[in-house]
């Protein structure tokens, strides 16, 4: 007896189609399985078969080969469990095999045949969709983050049992209960307020600014006067993610395995904070699976570099491609996966070894060990940050003044205001924000008035801008413009983007 049980696998974070081919002969009693499967899929043979007994159905003691078609293409997870356990049961469900042809199975199986939740189920859901698959049954556990995709049935099961009584119409499920309403998202509160900020109102706005436009943006300053603090509160100005945001971030935490159960998805933009010691692979991603790296974890969001200069330079480096293309490919013996890593950049780093470099505390370092210091981030590295400020610690009088400052909430108004007009002018492409403008369309964005053409004109020669350097300063005027609400650019947009490099000048000229 030959049958065939769609699921579904995953390639990065596309889903692929799998044939579950189960042949059942006579013969030697003997369960194979072929098709380039990983050690955990072989490893579903005990899985699957004490499922099936401990759910009062009888194991077929025959010759059963299991076939994962394309062969060519591997298969890992334990997402095949339950695709494997239909087609051993093929004689217990009496609905017409054509049913088979427009469904997908995926699930893990307990020894006692209750179904676990799967990493990667988003990705899955929606691949199935794109397919053209009608329904889709998936581990109960499963349903919140697979509740936000439409157009396709999502059948929730709990077990093996549940599932074959289900498929023989021998009991319903009322879907409409047990779907979450995805109108009533549950949000996740931040802590932290820029209101609780003393002065330092430059670094502020230099932060708003990359807020609103997502241009990379690094702090240097002596220890303790803020820069870490200041730079985990741009996470409570980031603008709101829309709905296709959501997805494509989701679609990677659900592959990693870091969907919060009470939300199912991600709607907030990630914040994530790595340790200086972090490794290539650890920051990159790749290893034998391939798997996702802090940056591509941070699509969409924000990548704070805390201790800039502690990093290993050479790690720093294989950040400039990614950061310049958006995406990171990670090629393998099998296959090969493309990554999105459309980040924010926020660094924070002392100006030298004893962080008191041209500050009001004397400096204990020597030229040398400055400039060797400093020499730990590359010049090509430096060319990809919009925004340097420099921070300074705040006086006495500042933190004993009980003077109004402005909270997280006012702030992000007009970050979301900056947004909404950038996503007018975006209408229809493939760009979300300014920072993502390219040079060829440079003139068609950025279009400046006759005051601003001529200041550009002096700060380009004077301090011999690269090509990069000049169209970031364009870009960074852009979203200046468009949190005053200015069509065109002037004079005083260049001259405030250009003051954001006076850290630049100050502490890696």
């Amino acid at each position: 007896m030959l049958s065939i049980v769609n699921s579904c696998n995953l390639i990065g974070i596309d889903g692929f189609i799998v044939n579950v081919e189960v042949d059942i002969t006579r013969g030697m009693p003997c369960f194979n399985i072929v098709g380039l499967a990983s050690v955990e899929i072989k490893e579903a043979k005990e899985r699957v078969k004490s499922a099936i007994i401990n759910s009062n159905f009888e194991f077929p003691t025959k010759r059963i080969v299991v076939n994962l078609s394309p062969a060519d293409i591997k298969k890992e997870g334990s997402l095949l469990d339950l695709p494997i356990s239909i087609g051993l049961l093929m004689n217990y469900i009496k609905r017409d095999k054509s049913y088979f042809n427009e469904t997908i199975f995926v699930g893990e199986l307990s020894l006692d045949g209750t179904l676990k939740k799967v990493r990667g189920i988003l990705p899955i859901v929606l691949s199935a969709k794109q397919k053209g698959y009608k329904r889709i049954f998936i581990p109960f556990s499963n349903i919140r983050e697979s509740s936000y995709v439409d157009g396709i049935e999502i059948i929730p099961i709990k077990n093996l049992r549940e599932c074959i009584n289900y498929i023989n119409n021998e009991i319903k499920l009322d879907l409409n209960k047990i779907l979450i309403d995805t109108n009533t998202n549950i949000e996740e509160k931040y802590k932290e307020d820029f209101s609780d900020v003393r002065g330092n109102f430059f670094v502020k706005r230099g932060l708003e600014i990359a807020a609103a436009g997502n241009h990379n943006v690094i702090l240097t300053g002596p220890p303790g006067c803020g820069k870490t603090m200041m730079a985990r509160r741009i996470k409570t100005i980031m603008p709101d993610l829309d709905r296709e945001e959501m997805m494509e971030i989701s679609k990677i935490y659900s592959i990693a395995g870091l969907i919060n159960n009470n939300i199912g998805i991600i709607n907030k933009r990630p914040f994530r904070a790595p340790h200086h010691s972090a490794t290539n692979i650890s920051l990159l991603g790749g290893g034998a699976k391939a798997i996702p790296g802090e940056i591509v974890l941070a699509h969409r969001g924000v990548l704070f570099l805390d201790e800039l200069a502690e990093f290993d330079r050479k790690t720093l480096d294989m950040l400039r491609q990614p950061i310049e293309d958006g995406s990171i490919s990670l090629s393998r013996l099998k296959f090969y996966v493309k990554y999105p890593c459309n980040i924010l950049i926020v660094a924070a780093m002392n100006p030298c070894p004893c962080g008191y470099f041209m500050s009001k505390t004397e400096c204990k370092c020597s030229a040398h060990d400055i400039m060797r210091y400093k020499n730990k981030i590359s010049g090509p590295l430096l060319d990809r940050f919009d925004i340097f400020l420099d921070v300074d610690v705040v006086g006495y009088d500042e933190f004993k003044e009980d003077t109004f400052n402005e909270t997280s909430e006012m702030i992000k108004s007009r970050v979301q205001q900056a947004k909404k007009i950038q996503q007018k002018r975006f209408e229809g492409s493939d760009i979300k924000n300014n920072d993502e403008i390219k040079s060829y369309q440079i003139n068609q964005y950025c279009k400046l008035d006759k005051d601003g053409q001529k200041i550009t004109e002096k700060i380009f020669n004077k301090y011999k801008l690269s090509n990069r350097s000049y169209t970031k300063l364009l870009k960074t005027a852009r979203t200046i413009a468009d949190l005053e609400l200015c069509e065109e650019i002037n004079k005083n947009h260049i001259l405030e983007a250009f003051s954001y490099r006076k850290g630049y000048y100050k502490y890696f000229k």
